[in-house]
């Protein structure tokens, strides 16, 4: 009996103590001792990542569109290359065919043509006839296999221009709907930050000179459609994109290591898609306002994200309420929420196609 009260002073002492941890919000994990990222709550009727459900969709439909149409520009260009270079290649065999039938309407001219009255006139015996009859035979073939060259050459020369024409015409199309797209984003922040301060800060402009490895494409460029269809390997668990998977890999292998979460069951955006991860700057997640060389560490991060923009198919970078969208570069963000999380001032936020 002695030993009792003893043991449960201990195990109430254990049971404080687990309390207060729990309190303070720290986790301990095997083999590390720092502390878990810190929460981020939003604002009452604010999605965490700070703006509306509207606006990320409108982002969203406007950045992708925007690369979409990059991506189709860049085809028609390179198609206009080709064509123009067949069309070259055309136009010399028409000038060399249209000697060679020239050469035969001359040479008709000035000998008239054989025919087969000629043939057997001039013929003294059958055989005669006959060899004169097959050479009869054989300048007939020439000369109407030269006449088809030509035609045909003629032809593909008219193809040729006709698709070029069409070519331009998309150019044109796609240049149009990109200048349609960025419109439709920059529209969409002046609205959104109509009643926010707006910033033009620059100082949250990083510098980054590594390269990322291009992430899959399509034969023809553009990016393939993608589901949350593998494991997040952040805490935040739940699923992301293969694309996402790679770009993420790919800033960890550019010296990018500290805490990210990506996926997340609920809110507006990607991050339920599977389409966004959300970097700390600090080295134990999610806090206060970055400063120093977090900030540093911030401003570095999200400039590798825009200088790898194509490879990674970056749909929006936001970092300290500037948003970068490849079609505008920095535009002032507005978290609305006014906290470190939806102003982005404690994490870079990336999303892709």
């Amino acid at each position: 009996m002695p030993v009792v009260a003893p043991v449960r002073r201990h195990a109430a002492r254990m049971a404080a103590l687990i309390a207060a941890t729990l309190a303070l919000g720290v986790a301990i994990a095997p083999g590390t001792a720092e502390a878990a990222p810190v929460a981020r709550a939003a604002a009452p009727g604010q999605d965490p990542e700070g703006g509306t459900p509207s606006l990320r969709a409108q982002l969203d439909a406007a950045s992708k569109g925007w690369l979409d149409a990059k991506a189709a520009l860049a085809r028609s260009v390179k198609r206009q290359q080709e064509l123009t270079a067949q069309l070259k290649t055309t136009e010399a065999e028409l000038a060399q065919r249209s000697g060679k039938v020239g050469e035969i309407a001359g040479v008709a001219y000035r000998t008239g043509r054989l025919g087969p009255v000629s043939a057997l006139l001039n013929s003294n015996t059958p055989e005669g006839f006959l060899d004169r009859a097959a050479a009869l035979e054989a300048v007939a073939a020439n000369e109407d296999r030269a006449l088809r060259d030509l035609m045909e050459t003629r032809d593909q020369m008219t193809r040729t221009r006709a698709a070029l024409d069409g070519e331009i015409r998309e150019e044109r199309k796609q240049v149009a709907v990109m200048a349609k797209r960025k419109e439709q984003a920059e529209r969409a922040l002046e609205v959104a930050n109509a009643k926010a301060a707006r910033t033009t800060d620059s100082s949250n402009r990083g510098t980054s000179t590594a390269n990322a490895a291009p992430a899959p494409r399509n034969s023809d460029g553009s990016w393939p459609k993608e589901s949350c269809s593998v494991n997040d390997p952040t805490p935040a668990n739940g699923c992301i994109t293969p694309r996402m998977l790679h770009a993420l890999n790919q800033a960890k292998a550019a010296g990018f290591t500290r805490y990210v979460s990506c996926y997340r069951s609920g809110g507006s955006g990607e991050h339920p898609k599977g389409r966004a991860c959300d970097f700390a700057a600090q080295k134990n997640g999610f806090g206060g306002d970055a400063t120093g060389g977090d900030k540093t560490y911030g401003n570095n991060l999200s400039a590798y994200f825009i200088r790898n923009s194509d490879r990674l198919a970056v749909l929006y970078v936001i970092w300290y309420r500037q948003i970068w969208l490849p079609s505008s570069g920095w535009k002032s963000y507005s978290g609305a929420g006014g906290d470190p999380s939806s102003d982005h001032t404690n994490h870079v936020h990336l999303s892709v196609y």
